[in-house]
Order: structure tokens, then sequence, then C-alpha cells
């Protein structure tokens, strides 16, 4: 199934792995439509990528931005906050519900949202992470975000059949999210030499999945792990 000339929704579309999925699927031909919640980012990302844009809180129910969107074939969902590593004994649970609020709540109000406006044939791709499969110290939210968003996949696929619905696990990658500095960079350099490939991820890397999981019309339930082998060291 060719994604040409299909609409794509892609809610966190403004920078990261949300922005090179945007920019890959214009490239091939999409109609594409990034969604955030700060304007300037909206209007930056819909200029340089020749793409429509709207700004809509995504921590609720992002109703209306779907009305003014219309009928779509594709949602895309990469929206988060940046991510932090917290020990146990600083990880309350009000630090666990507010991590949980953007990554899941707002997958799950995004996608009961979207759903009367998807097309028939249409697709859901949510974000996961390697963090459920293999996390370490200063994890457990993380993890357990990533844990979740594999079982909601799995059952809206279900549920919302024949919708697909499918995720796209991806390892650490060089995004936004981790912030920038000489600290970030070793990071990114110690974990890229422990992997078989021999470097994080990049954005375009991860991109490549959520296309294929737009146009892979057999797909479905389906979580693609974009790592490195991070799982495998």
């Amino acid at each position: 199934m060719e994604i040409k000339d299909q609409s794509v929704v892609i809610l966190g579309g403004t920078s990261g792995i949300g922005y090179a999925t945007a920019a890959l699927a214009a490239a091939r031909g999409a109609s594409v439509t990034v969604v955030s919640s700060t304007p300037s980012r909206v209007a930056e990302a819909a200029a340089t990528l020749g793409v429509a844009g709207r700004v809509a809180d995504l921590r609720s129910a992002p109703v209306s931005v779907f009305q003014e969107i219309g009928p779509f074939d594709h949602l895309v969902y990469t929206a988060a906050d940046r991510l932090s590593l917290t020990p146990l004994d600083d990880l309350t649970p009000e630090r666990v519900q507010a991590f949980f609020g953007l990554r899941y709540f707002g997958a799950l109000a995004a996608v009961r949202a979207a759903r009367p406006f998807l097309r028939p044939g249409g697709s859901i791709t949510l974000t996961s992470g390697t963090a459920a499969d293999r996390p370490g110290p200063g994890w457990a939210a993380a993890a357990s975000v990533c844990g979740a968003m594999d079982g909601l996949t799995r059952a809206l696929a279900v549920e919302l059949a024949p919708i697909r619905v499918n995720a796209v696990k991806a390892g650490v990658t060089r995004s936004p999210l981790w912030g920038d500095g000489a600290e970030v960079e070793e990071m990114y350099a110690m974990l890229g030499r422990s992997l078989p490939l021999g470097r994080v991820g990049e954005v375009d890397d991860v991109a490549e999945a959520y296309l294929y999981l737009m146009s892979q019309p057999y797909a479905t339930g389906t979580i693609t792990t974009i790592d490195g082998g991070s799982v495998l060291a």
C-alpha cells in the first residue's frame, strides 16, 4: 500500500522522531499535518516541511483539531516530554503519573478523539520503547510506560479492527527529548559502544518504521523494534 496521496496526522510532529516521520511521509507524497501544543514550533515545522500545522493540547482529548482536519488515513502519536531517569527513592506516585500523562493518557485520548475521523483501511501507529524489555537503574517509570503502550497497542488492534493499530519500539535515539550538551553526547557514545551496530539510533532510522507500519496493509498489533540490537547487548 502506497502512502502517496494519503493523509497523515502526526501528534508530536514538530520535533525529534515525529518531525523526521513527517518529513519522510511528505517526501513520499503524503498529505501531512503536524500537531503540537506549542504554536511557534507548529509554525516553524509546517513552514520548513511544507505541511499543514495545527495547535492542540495533547494532554486532553484533542477533538477540535480532528474536526478541523476532517477525515484522514493515518494517525501517528510521538508526543512525549523530555526524558529523565529517576531513582526509586525519588520516584513518587505523582512523578509517575506525570510521566504517564502525555505518553500514555495523551495517546489514549488522541485515539478516542481520532477514531471517528479515520477512513476505512486507516491505521494508528503509537510509540513504545525498549525500556520495557531492557530497563536500567532509574528506568522504572519509563519501563512502565513502555510496557503499558505495548499492551495498549495490542488491545486497540483487537477492539478497533479493521483499523490497524501498531507501535514503534525505539531504543535510545539521538533526539531533543534527551536534551543536548557534552554530557548527553557522552551518554550517546557510551551506549553506542555497547550496541551491535556501534551507535545509538537517529530519528531518521526510526521514522522508517512508522512509514512501514502505515503502508503495510497486513500488520496490526505489531510492535516493531528499532534499537540497533540493544535488547541483545
